[in-house]
């Protein structure tokens, strides 16, 4: 491979904002792997935020990167699934396609296609345009891809303020999770963070139902998993909280110890998980984190807690979610997921097709 712009490339990033700057240019913020793609010939690498190849896992977007991209040409963009039947984007069948195996690669490729959703032109032929303003390298990019289809798109784009708060509003029906704005006259500028992301930001009263220890001793919280009573009233797992300062995480343990219980009676006993309840799992395995103990201390589910998240993706919250404040007014029976803002439907497709 012989490109002006070799690999790897750390992508250019962006700092969180409260609102949407004035005077920029817009697109939608994807919910899937960053990656920037590189091309000479018959050579195909997808780089990923870690720098790390990922070329091996998306054989099917290797593909259509050969079908669809300029002979020699460096894009940035991201690399999405979705979730055909909901027609919106599923980050979870996403971090599925990272697997060992090749004939899990090739059998998730089949089942779970991945699309590349191109936003940003760092090099075509043996031009380095990363000194370019990015109004440029939009409208290069825009003719480098004018012919291709899908799986590979080319992300939306406005100058208008108005309709970046439409899509702001619309498009997280679809599964995306805010904008990004970006400078005219900005060049590009690898792992810096020069452009700006507007994220939904929300709160909802959630009942504590468990903790895990922190990983500097036993007598420290490491997290509180969070939960709200479903439309049966059962107690499903949203997520967890955080991020506290290490000396709130020995309080918050010797706060916990009274509410400490047994998983017999418990919301999230081993029973309810083995008959399909969504719960914590003793002695869970992550994929990324192979031998990590996800195993957790359950708590009588009597503490309320307000906590601020940006969306959900399905039953759970999309990300860690961040503390406000404790609520000793509300009851644990309170909280449900009636009192969630629900997101415009929007399809994927209508997305896509914004360009």
């Amino acid at each position: 491979m012989d490109l002006p712009v070799m690999p790897p490339v750390p992508p250019m990033l962006a700092k969180p904002v409260k609102d949407i700057p004035a005077g920029q240019l817009y697109e939608p913020k994807w919910d899937g792997f960053r990656s920037i793609i590189f091309r000479d010939g018959a050579e195909v690498e997808i780089g990923s935020r870690n720098e790390k190849p990922m070329t091996r896992y998306f054989p099917e977007v290797v593909e259509a990167v050969l079908a669809n991209f300029p002979e020699r040409a460096v894009i940035d963009g991201e690399v999405i699934v979705a979730d055909t039947g909901r027609n919106t984007l599923d980050f979870e069948a996403l971090q599925q396609r990272i697997h060992p195996a090749a004939s899990r690669v090739k059998l998730l490729a089949e089942q779970t296609p991945a699309s590349f959703v191109a936003f940003d032109l760092l090099a075509l032929g043996d031009e380095d345009l990363t000194g370019e303003p990015f109004e440029v390298r939009r409208a290069r990019l825009e003719e480098a891809l004018a012919h291709a289809k899908a799986p590979i798109h080319l992300t939306p784009l406005t100058r208008d303020t108005d309709e970046a708060r439409r899509w702001f509003e619309q498009f997280e029906g679809a599964g995306l999770d805010g904008l990004i704005a970006k400078k005219p006259d900005q060049t590009y500028q690898p792992d810096k963070r020069v452009m700006a992301k507007i994220k939904h930001e929300r709160t909802c009263d959630c009942v504590v139902a468990g903790y895990r220890v922190h990983k500097s001793g036993p007598d420290l919280i490491g997290s509180l998993l969070l939960g709200l009573h479903d439309e049966r009233g059962v107690l499903a797992s949203v997520g967890v909280i955080g991020a506290f300062p290490m000396a709130r995480r020995k309080e918050l343990f010797e706060e916990f110890q009274p509410l400490v219980t047994e998983f017999e009676g418990h919301p999230w006993n081993w029973g309810a998980h083995m008959v399909g309840e969504r719960t914590p799992r003793k002695n869970e395995g992550s994929r990324w984190n192979n031998g990590k103990d996800l195993s957790f201390v359950p708590l009588r589910p009597e503490r309320v807690v307000e906590v601020r998240y940006d969306y959900m993706e399905g039953v759970r919250f999309r990300h860690t979610a961040q503390f406000v404040r404790w609520r000793p007014d509300r009851t644990p029976e309170s909280c449900t997921y009636e009192q969630l803002e629900r997101p415009v439907s929007f399809e994927l497709a209508e997305v896509l097709a914004s360009r």
